[in-house]
């Protein structure tokens, strides 16, 4: 009997966290070239308690040593370690309740006068 009672509470559950996931993957990455480096962010899940994007640096000309948990108001991060010419990871944020209708990331990089915004419409 437990089991007929919990099967359709973790399908729920299951179909619940793929549509934040659905929601995230339906939405197109985002691009700023700037002052020699180009930062790529992708929504990759905005499913339960944590929202997460990739975010990827690249340049040619300079080392990379932004701490993106000063830059981008992180909560956890996940990736390459500060430095070199290319860099990769994943930015956690608490989810935002409600979801808000347009949703804005900032990455403020040392040096640079204004913030990297990326934003997307959710609906």
């Amino acid at each position: 009997m437990r089991r007929i009672t919990f099967l359709p509470f973790a399908l729920l559950a299951a179909f619940a966290l793929s549509l934040g996931a659905t929601a995230a993957e339906n939405l197109s990455p985002q691009t700023s070239s700037q002052s020699g480096v180009t930062v790529k962010v992708t929504p990759r899940s905005f499913s339960g308690p944590a929202w997460e994007f990739e975010v990827v640096f690249d340049t040619h000309s300079q080392e990379l040593s932004d701490d993106l948990l000063k830059s981008a108001m992180l909560v956890g991060e996940r990736g390459s370690p500060p430095g070199g010419h290319h860099r990769k990871g994943v930015l956690s944020f608490d989810a935002l309740k409600p979801a808000p209708a347009v949703l804005e990331l900032r990455i403020q990089r040392p040096g640079e006068s204004g913030p990297r915004v990326f934003r997307w419409t959710l609906r």
